[in-house]
């Protein structure tokens, strides 16, 4: 009498080349196509219906564990469930699961792509960016985002927060604003393990009231005494931080300078607008010193940059200016301190409006209406005034000879 289950062997299985069924017993089948492919097939009844259900390629099932699997399904059908629906739900409820595990560097990532509309220019995202990627991402980057405590959150914090003030303020903000994304989404439930007031202010210390303070601006009336001193000192960066006072530029916009933005001819250094804060390109008058600056950087030429670096055609470092206020003994004081002596010193000793200082401070229109109506970057005031503030540096030196060493 024939078997009615386990006909097959595993050498058999193996061996026949006959397209078609070979059965097993059941309901497992072996499967042949006529280009000689072997699976395994499951057939049984369900709601008066006869239905086929895949289980696998012979070369990943065995004829052993086809079998094991047919067995579940035929528990399965005396139990009343249909195998193939059976598996579909499971299959399903995986994706749903493997769905919500979200990891903190794909939220901070989608987060950061639906709010770069919103920021003024790439180098905030860009910002945003370099620290996750530094501080936040190697110790929670890869986890799912419900797993967030208070304690990974320390873990990024606690190693910067007193030596990188600032940097550690920014990397909270960022990482609180990623968990409340995340949390508006349901993929976390909870309060925010980063939040500041009433959370962290109790296990972190707080900033001395006055540490902002301390990095102030430079008056305006110690500008002329602070840049004839400037002029004694050596290096690229005491050079490029004169252009930058007579500029009234960011330090970014100074260091990242290159050749092909200055126009000598015109007397006009032209930032496109990815290196600028406001995205707009920017239009800076050149006023006599700072082309002579120009003259002699171009005498000097190295790279690209019209600032160069230690490093072959890289620019200044970004604390090349901060380190040279050091040396110098400035601690007190920030470069972008010098922007602000140039607003006061606009403001308190002369006419010119005050859309004209801001202009020329590369600053954003806040009024809507305002900048609809603004055509101009008024810059023929705007190279007056430029040459006013030169002057008014110098005023109390003998002239603004030499301006490099």
């Amino acid at each position: 009498m024939a078997r009615a289950s386990n006909r097959l062997s595993a050498r058999g299985v193996a061996t026949e080349i006959k397209p078609g069924l070979h059965a097993d017993g059941g309901g497992l089948y072996l499967q042949i196509s006529e280009s000689g492919a072997k699976s395994w097939l499951f057939k049984f009844s369900s709601a008066g219906k006869t239905r086929e259900m895949g289980l696998g390629s012979l070369k990943t099932i065995s004829l052993a564990e086809a079998r094991r699997a047919a067995e579940t399904c035929r528990k399965s059908v005396y139990q009343g469930i249909d195998p193939i629906e059976a598996r579909r739900q499971e299959r399903a409820s995986r994706r749903s699961n493997a769905a919500k595990v979200h990891t903190f560097k794909e939220c901070a990532e989608r987060l950061m792509a639906s709010k770069g509309p919103e920021w003024e220019n790439l180098k905030h995202a860009n910002q945003w960016r370099s620290t996750l990627e530094t501080y936040a991402y190697p110790v929670m980057g890869q986890l799912s985002v419900a797993e967030i405590d208070v304690g990974l959150v320390l873990e990024v914090l606690e190693p910067i927060w007193k030596t990188k003030p600032e940097t550690a303020s920014r990397v909270r903000g960022r990482i609180e604003a990623v968990l409340d994304w995340a949390r508006a989404r349901d993929w976390r439930d909870g309060e925010n393990p980063a939040r500041w007031k009433g959370h962290l202010d109790k296990l972190l210390s707080k900033r001395k009231k006055g540490t902002l303070n301390n990095l102030a601006a430079l008056p305006y009336v110690r500008v002329g005494a602070f840049m004839k001193e400037l002029i004694e000192q050596e290096g690229i960066a005491a050079i490029g931080l004169q252009f930058l006072i007579l500029t009234a530029a960011r330090t970014g916009e100074v260091i990242g300078a290159t050749w092909d933005e200055i126009d000598e001819q015109n007397e006009v250094w032209v930032i496109p607008g990815n290196r600028m804060k406001a995205g707009k390109e920017h239009r800076v008058p050149l006023s006599p010193s700072a082309l002579k600056i120009i003259e002699q950087m171009r005498s000097l030429r190295q790279s690209d940059n019209v600032f160069p670096g230690m490093r072959r055609r890289s620019p200044l470092s970004n604390m090349a200016f901060l380190a040279l206020l050091k040396r110098m003994g400035h601690k007190g004081i920030t470069v972008h301190g010098f922007r602000s002596a140039f607003r006061d010193w606009v403001a308190e000793t002369t006419a010119y409006p005050s859309d004209v200082a801001e202009m020329a401070l590369a600053h954003a229109i806040p009024s809507r209406v305002e900048a609809a109506y603004r055509r101009g970057d008024l810059f023929e005031k705007r190279r007056l005034m430029m040459r006013d503030w030169e002057v008014y540096i110098y005023s109390a030196q003998e002239g603004p000879e030499p301006l490099l060493r």
